[in-house]
């Protein structure tokens, strides 16, 4: 499954001027003929998600001259919350690369020209050297900190919404498994930045490296095959000189300044954005002690905490509809239509809140398989775009790091968030007197007051404790 997004272009003229006036003087001709003969066509940076204000180039699958068929892959985006595959809509040759590899460019930018036929590569150099002259253009970032540059100039609305050239699709992790070689000819090798470290390091040739990633493209797992096949490593020394990498990649240099990442950066905006909504927060205590039997029992088939308490908080929502409403415009708020639950998950530089959909109709094993997916994709950068921005509900749990009580900041565009503190053993006074033990755990909620009143929040979280300590309807 794919989703996909256009690219947008605008033709540059081929024709000399005098032709157009030419044409322009006789009647029948009509003024779409001069967008005909043009047969260059700008391509620009899409807009490969809601809140995507910039796209950093991760790799061109094709070289400067190459031939494009319609459906090809032509370059990997990087967005602020995943990488994509960008597929050209067009038969036609990549003519020049404007944006170069690990640079950036605003959403609407050009990154490219496409020419329509060989003979026309030249004119579109030209082109790229005489806007090169005149326009901003990033300089290659320094490789320890890569840093990157933005393009000054976005065209306008009216511009981008120009003829479409090329269709952007993500590809699952598990897309793409038959392997073929990056790299044919002598032409540029695909790889992931890590794998291109990781094979500098070991001394591999990418370019006989066959890749398994998205169209080819090497990962770093293909570079540690590599070095076992040869004989290089050796079993798990590959496995440790990689380790060994990720440490030093990973190491912090005291007093250096580091720019954002791409999703650093969409991360930053949406903080303060959300600065700008008046929220409080409502905490709530909850016994666990059936919760964790129920979890110890069908944990061997597979289902995760995470989708147990996912499917608590959807099934508490079906009953207090206002939790799950947004306010967007600060004029109104909607009631959502569906209970699509967005949970916080922690990756290499950054923050990314995979979602499961409609989670108040999914038992709890298709929602744990569903769950385990995600974050495989979202480790890979493989997420679409409706799997990560389409929540209506955020859990944000950091129970497993033994925190027992936090809040959380709400995300821009939904109404709550709760924070998931860790299950410990309790002294309690019980019902009759005495003193007992509990296995409880602390929930915190921050909500959008503007929508949602505090005791909206206190009857929805009585009914998810409920919910919780008789957990018998998380697994129909």
């Amino acid at each position: 499954m794919s989703h996909s997004h256009l690219l947008r272009s605008s033709f540059i003229p081929t024709a000399p001027t005098s032709l157009h006036r030419r044409s322009a003087a006789v009647s029948h001709a009509p003024t779409r003929t001069q967008q005909i003969q043009s047969k260059i066509r700008e391509i620009f940076m899409p807009a490969l998600s809601s809140t995507m204000t910039e796209g950093k180039i991760v790799s061109w699958v094709k070289s400067e001259g190459e031939k494009l068929s319609k459906g090809e892959s032509v370059v990997v985006v990087e967005s602020d919350k995943a990488d994509m595959d960008v597929e050209s809509f067009y038969d036609g040759y990549l003519a020049a690369i404007i944006v170069d590899e690990g640079l950036s460019a605003a959403v609407g930018s050009t990154i490219a020209l496409l020419a329509e036929s060989e003979e026309e590569i030249a004119l579109a150099l030209s082109q790229k050297s005489s806007s090169s002259a005149s326009s901003p253009v990033s300089v290659p970032a320094p490789s320890d900190s890569d840093a990157s540059k933005v393009f000054d100039e976005m065209p306008s609305s009216e511009e981008v919404a120009s003829t479409q050239v090329l269709n952007a699709s993500v590809s699952s992790a598990g897309l793409g498994s038959a392997a073929h070689p990056a790299s044919e000819g002598g032409k540029r090798v695909v790889a992931s930045p890590y794998a291109k470290k990781l094979a500098k390091y070991l001394g591999v040739d990418l370019r006989g490296v066959v890749g398994s990633g998205p169209n080819g493209r090497v990962v770093a797992k293909d570079v540690e095959a590599a070095v076992k096949v040869s004989g290089g490593g050796g079993g798990a020394g590959a496995t440790v000189v990689a380790s060994e990498v990720a440490a030093k990649s990973s190491g912090v240099k005291l007093g250096s300044v580091v720019p954002f990442t791409t999703m650093q950066s969409a991360v930053s905006r949406n903080m303060v954005e959300s600065l700008a909504v008046p929220t409080f927060r409502v905490g709530y205590t909850i016994t666990t002690d059936a919760l964790d039997a129920l979890y110890k029992k069908i944990k061997s088939k597979g289902v995760t905490m995470t989708a147990l308490l996912a499917k608590a908080a959807a099934l508490a929502l079906v009953k207090h509809p206002v939790v799950n409403s947004s306010c967007r415009d600060g004029k109104s708020f909607t009631y959502n239509s569906h209970i699509n639950i967005a949970v916080a998950v922690a990756i290499d530089g950054g923050l990314i809140t995979p979602v499961l959909q409609d989670a108040d109709k999914s038992d709890i094993y298709t929602l744990s398989r569903k769950w385990k997916e995600l974050v495989d994709k979202a480790r890979a950068k493989q997420l679409q775009p409706n799997e990560y921005n389409t929540g209506t509900f955020t859990l944000s749990n950091l129970g497993m790091f033994g925190v027992d009580r936090f809040d959380a900041i709400l995300p821009p565009g939904t109404g709550a968030i709760m924070a998931v503190g860790a299950s410990q053993p309790s002294i309690v006074g019980t019902k009759d007197g005495r003193i007992g033990m509990k296995t409880q755990m602390q929930v915190n909620v921050t909500a959008d007051h503007r929508v949602i009143y505090g005791a909206d929040l206190a009857a929805f979280l009585q009914t998810l404790a409920k919910i919780i300590e008789d957990p018998k309807d998380l697994t129909l």
